[in-house]
């Protein structure tokens, strides 16, 4: 007897018809007379009003994506969040258009009255004291930020540094101004960024005792483990603020290598360091550079750097004799 075997479509086709319709029938009265609402993304019955879907899922992109116009399409994905923030990016608020979900415009009574909202909304976001000391450090930061251009990571570390603190009420009593400047000095430090006490100090307007309090007691409530400045790293900035040649700037380099395999920089200031070997470098190369225009450059004192210079010089004469 023979046989024959139904295709795919012949398999789907009522299966699909069977799933619109029990999607287009309401599941309280039965009637076939769903609807759907494209500005508020509702689905409900027509006849008995029963909401089925509140909110509808948008598939859109995850991930950005531009035109060849250079226009950006809108994702849903936002802006990143960040410990900069006070809310770290998170908060809603109520959109300062005047128009309803339709886009038509409010009246003046709706008008007024979803202003009041939005100031409720702001005031009731930093009504703990915690909110109103945490939204003024990071604004403080922010400015500190722009005066050392310091680079995003940096801001985030020391955001993260002070929101421990916060925690664990080491703000209390002690002034925002120079603990926030202590976490941004402690996050250069962790990162390795050739910042200085001084610095920070200069940027914030703040006392270099205040700050050097504040730094001491985050180090010894948070536990913070600081690696040690390279001197190597604050030779390009002291150079470029003064001019030094590139091949200055590597004879400078090289010496801080020999004084790093020899033990000589054990315990003594990187910048100071950084100072004494350009200045060996520039009595070496030939390059007319004062120790007033390299002490002024690293923020040391001119006794630092003959003090330094004295070390380094008799660790090349060791180099030169072939001395280990």
């Amino acid at each position: 007897m023979g046989y024959y075997r139904k295709s795919t479509a012949q398999y789907w086709i009522p299966l699909v018809e069977q799933i619109i319709k029990a999607d287009s029938t309401c599941g309280r009265c039965g009637k076939n007379s769903m609807l759907a609402d494209n500005v508020t993304g509702e689905r409900f019955c027509g006849k008995c009003g029963f909401v089925i879907t509140e909110t509808l899922q948008d598939s859109g992109p995850e991930w950005r994506s531009f035109s060849k116009e250079g226009g950006a399409d809108p994702t849903r994905t936002g802006a990143p969040t960040s410990l900069a923030m006070h809310d770290r990016g998170l908060a809603t608020i109520i959109s300062p258009m005047n128009k309803d979900s339709s886009g038509k415009p409010l009246t003046s009574t709706m008008k007024s009255t979803i202003e009041r909202l939005r100031t409720w909304d702001s005031r009731s976001k930093v009504n703990a004291s915690s909110d109103k000391n945490l939204r003024q450090a990071l604004s403080e930061l922010s400015t500190l930020k722009d005066k050392l251009s310091l680079s995003d990571a940096v801001i985030e570390k020391a955001s993260y540094i002070y929101r421990k603190a916060l925690e664990k009420g080491l703000v209390k009593g002690r002034s925002i101004s120079a603990l926030i400047a202590a976490s941004l000095y402690a996050a250069c430090r962790d990162t390795e960024t050739p910042r200085t006490l001084k610095d920070v100090a200069d940027a914030g307007n703040i006392k270099k005792k205040d700050i050097s309090r504040c730094y001491r007691i985050l180090h010894q409530e948070l536990e913070l483990k600081m690696p040690v400045v390279d001197p190597v790293q604050c030779v390009a900035r002291i150079a470029s603020s003064i001019g030094i040649t590139e091949k200055t700037k590597r004879f400078a380099v090289k010496v801080l290598r020999d004084a790093q395999a020899h033990e000589e920089s054990a315990g003594k200031d990187p910048m100071g360091l950084a100072a004494a070997a350009l200045y060996l470098s520039c009595v070496k190369n030939g390059e007319d550079k004062t120790q007033r225009d390299i002490a002024e450059a690293a923020n040391v004192t001119e006794v630092t750097i003959r003090n330094r210079y004295k070390g380094l010089r008799l660790d090349q004469n060791m180099d030169t004799l072939g001395g280990k």
